[in-house]
């Protein structure tokens, strides 16, 4: 059974740390591009952070220089290291497994998501 358990989520002070895990089981990270995206209250999810299978990293604007994508594949893990947090990132996350716009978990066009891990950026 393909799936995936998101973690790391919480509550978190403005310029606080968090980092977030994806860990799959039933697919090989290796061969995917992995996906964090995240859906605020009453926003459109959003693509956040992406890394490919050769190790190259896109983020959105918003997030630039502030979160860090990893992976390893030896775990079937990604991460997702969020600094300097702002309370406008308050969402819950997600991730997803891709190659060419197939996802891995149902093999099927476009993202697939599962619980995601609620972030809290809040005094």
């Amino acid at each position: 059974q393909v799936q995936r358990v998101e973690s790391g989520g919480g509550l978190v002070e403005p310029g606080g740390s968090l980092r977030l895990s994806c860990a799959a089981s039933g697919i090989s990270c290796r061969f995917y591009t992995m996906d964090w995206y995240r859906q605020a209250p009453g926003k459109q999810r959003e693509l956040v952070a992406e890394i490919s299978t050769d190790g190259s990293e896109n983020y959105g604007n918003s997030v630039m220089c502030r979160f860090t994508i990893s992976r390893d594949n030896g775990k079937n893990t990604v991460y997702l290291q969020m600094n300097s947090l702002k309370p406008e990132y308050t969402a819950v996350y997600y991730c997803n497994a891709e190659i060419n716009g197939i996802n891995g978990y149902d093999d099927r066009p476009g993202p697939h998501w599962g619980q995601g891990t609620q972030v809290t950026v809040s005094s």
